[in-house]
């Protein structure tokens, strides 16, 4: 059977307020085109199929289009919901859409009701865990604790148990939104932590033949029946270095892993680039990255005038700047009432400038800063 696993679509995300709507749609026409071409026999899509509990329009309507287009190739689609779902939301009409190929497991109580796909070598079955927030589903599952380890940990029993009642030779399958053992996250996943541990070990999904993960945004093998598909785009600058793809999965006759990654389409490329503003400015070399979607530190020693407008002159897709500047030394006092203590309010507001440019003010910002000081001291006391 063949399987493509993907992931943590966030229909409705941008990146640094630019509109990513455009480029999840020619992900989803992608996809189609690859269920199509590859002779797909499902799709898993492993949760946060949203980025927002409640969705913008756009979104849900891109995610209704892709539902259609795979219910018409006749392609069974099983989806969970994420930690960005909302679970109830999602899973509205989930029963009556299963009559079209489309089965939402969005409530943990069915967790342990697979989803029964028929194939030449026998049944494969298809278990969907839905993002199970611990506190909420720790009693229901019968968990020992609350704990991301202990309610996966009950779910797969329930899972191991339904497994065992099934025809010899069934294969298994688990959709499953957590935070495996091993893998690597980025900046731009939402953080998922109880009582200070947020992932659950490999050993938690023993027994079944393949798992398909997500809620990391970068592909990784776990194990080898153990893999996150990853987003099928960037969605923060500690990404920039990903490989944006989906897993197509061949699931043999004895569980069988036969695995190869399908990449997505790229809108643009991500990069990010430090150096003083002239130097950016004027590097030849880097004119490989003006389509580029860029993060740009400048480490000049004073922040230059209209440093974003100056970028985007060269740079037209600059999304995010900082400034770090170089061979600054701080005054090393670690509190503001300790910066401030015994200080006038001139000489704080002097620091203040020192501290956000990184340089003094010059004199006449210095004389400036005085008599606007002076002003504000003489109206607090009613001298003017």
């Amino acid at each position: 059977m063949r399987l493509l696993h993907t992931s943590d679509w966030h229909l409705g995300r941008g990146l640094h307020r630019e509109d990513l709507l455009p480029a999840q749609a020619a992900f989803l026409d992608h996809l189609v085109t690859t269920v199509r071409t590859e002779r797909v026999d499902a799709v898993l899509v492993a949760g946060d199929v949203y980025d927002r509990a409640i969705p913008g329009l756009g979104a849900v309507e891109l995610f209704d289009r892709v539902l259609h287009r795979l219910a018409a190739l006749a392609v069974p689609v099983v989806l969970i919901s994420g930690n960005h779902d909302s679970a109830r939301r999602l899973g509205i009409a989930a029963r009556l859409i299963e009559q079209a190929g489309v089965h939402l497991r969005t409530d943990v109580a069915r967790c342990d009701e697979p989803v029964l796909l028929p194939d030449g070598d026998g049944p494969v079955a298809v278990y969907g865990l839905p993002y199970l927030e611990p506190a909420l589903t720790a009693a229901e599952l019968g968990a020992a604790r609350v704990g991301h380890a202990a309610v996966l940990g009950a779910a797969m029993d329930r899972v191991r148990a339904d497994l065992a009642t099934r025809p010899p030779g069934t294969r298994s399958v688990v959709l499953a939104h957590a935070f495996v053992v091993g893998g690597e996250p980025s900046d731009s996943e939402r953080d998922i932590t109880v009582g200070g541990v947020p992932s659950v070990p490999a050993p938690v999904f023993a027994g079944v033949d393949y798992v398909a993960l997500g809620h990391l945004h970068g592909c990784q093998t776990i194990t080898e029946r153990l893999r996150y598909s990853g987003s099928p785009l960037a969605y923060s600058f500690s990404e920039a270095e990903h490989r944006k793809t989906m897993w197509l999965v061949d699931l043999g006759p004895g569980g069988e892993i036969d695995a190869r990654r399908i990449d997505c389409p790229v809108p643009r490329r991500l990069h990010r680039l430090r150096g003083t503003l002239a130097g950016l400015l004027a590097d030849p070399s880097l004119e490989r990255h003006t389509e580029d979607w860029l993060q740009v530190t400048l480490t000049d020693t004073a922040r230059p005038d209209r440093a974003m407008e100056q970028l985007r002159g060269r740079f037209p897709h600059t999304l995010q700047l900082a400034f770090e500047p170089e061979g600054v030394v701080g005054d090393g006092l670690p509190s503001y009432g300790s910066r401030t203590r015994g200080r006038s309010d001139a000489e704080i507001a002097l620091g203040f400038v020192r501290h956000v440019r990184g340089t003094d003010p010059d004199p006449a910002e210095r004389e400036l800063l005085q008599r606007a000081t002076e002003a504000a001291g003489a109206a607090a006391r009613g001298e003017v």
